[in-house]
């Protein structure tokens, strides 16, 4: 028998979520019936029914919150047989994530000021709900873990946000996405992402070596390093300060490309023997720090160079 997961999410959370909903009248199915909505994540007619003239839960939840409406609204919440107060984490998560899918809750505006209501709770169990896709330009949200990455990861979204680079973008998104399910692709990627990052501040730099075609990542973040200069002016031993950062850069850039290359050796596209062992997500991490790292601190020396002095008054 396989080992149930520990509850992160605990019972004092999970009431204040539901004390929210209720203080905001927030019905839980949206512009659903409930049993359409229950529809969507539970098989009904395999649960049992609190109404002997019905052989399950569809049956009485129908009769009453359909056609008689005699349950009262936040009903669901102390249902045992969805036991939403002590389920495990992830049918918990589900269910939060059905109530601002976009077809249960249309209004983007209204299904937002939910999730900030849920991220506020589920930040004391480690959890937040973050976009993971759109359908017809409304959000579909995903449960994740919040940790260290997390803050790494939203400080290379801010990187690209900054240099307004939508590929940039796209890479931290498939990063996020794929680094607990496929640490090859985000390992990958992680490489992608330095040479998106130096690639798109070169372009912005008009006296700047222009990057090639032909550039190998090291070539680039030397490019890239030449091109902002990397100590201030005036201090003491700049040279040799400037021959340091430009070490730890390319040993950055080269940590990264050489887990990248770990793809060839464990990656997918190659017949494997029983005995082989895959990359794990640590690795993945690894190099995403790394590559989250060398974007954050470039970037921040571009708009440290490029910032224009405020004129006296």
């Amino acid at each position: 028998m396989s080992q149930q997961k520990p509850i992160s999410i605990k019972r004092g959370i999970r009431q204040n979520i539901f004390d929210g909903l209720r203080l905001e009248g927030v019905s839980f199915s949206g512009v659903m019936d409930d049993l359409e909505f229950l529809n969507r994540i539970y098989l009904l007619d395999l649960l049992h029914s609190f109404d002997s003239r019905f052989e399950s839960a569809s049956g009485d939840i129908w009769q009453h919150t359909v056609n008689n409406e005699d349950w009262d609204s936040d009903w669901i919440f102390s249902d045992r047989r969805f036991n939403l107060a002590s389920c495990s984490d992830d049918d918990f998560l589900k269910f939060l994530c059905e109530t601002v899918h976009p077809v249960v809750r249309p209004d983007a505006g209204e299904a937002g000021k939910i999730v900030g209501h849920y991220n506020e709770q589920l930040k004391q169990a480690g959890w937040r709900l973050t976009e993971s896709q759109k359908i017809a330009g409304r959000a579909i949200y995903v449960a994740r873990r919040v940790n260290e990455f997390h803050s790494q990861i939203q400080r290379a979204v801010t990187a690209a946000e900054v240099l307004s680079s939508n590929w940039m973008q796209t890479e931290i998104k498939r990063i996020q996405d794929s680094i607990e399910t496929d640490p090859s692709l985000a390992i990958g990627t992680a490489k992608d992402l330095i040479e998106s990052c130096c690639k798109t501040i070169l372009s912005q730099i008009p006296e700047a070596e222009a990057a090639s075609k032909s550039d190998d990542l090291p070539k680039l973040s030397k490019k890239l390093c030449t091109a902002l200069g990397l100590v201030p002016e005036g201090i003491p031993n700049e040279a040799k300060g400037a021959e340091s950062i430009r070490r730890t850069l390319s040993n950055l850039a080269s940590i990264t490309k050489g887990i990248a290359e770990l793809r060839g050796l464990y990656g997918s596209g190659h017949g494997r023997d029983g005995k082989h062992t895959g990359l794990e997500p640590r690795h993945a991490r690894l190099a995403a720090s790394c590559a989250i790292a060398f974007v954050d601190f470039a970037t921040e020396t571009y708009l440290k160079r490029n910032a224009k002095p405020h004129s006296s008054a």
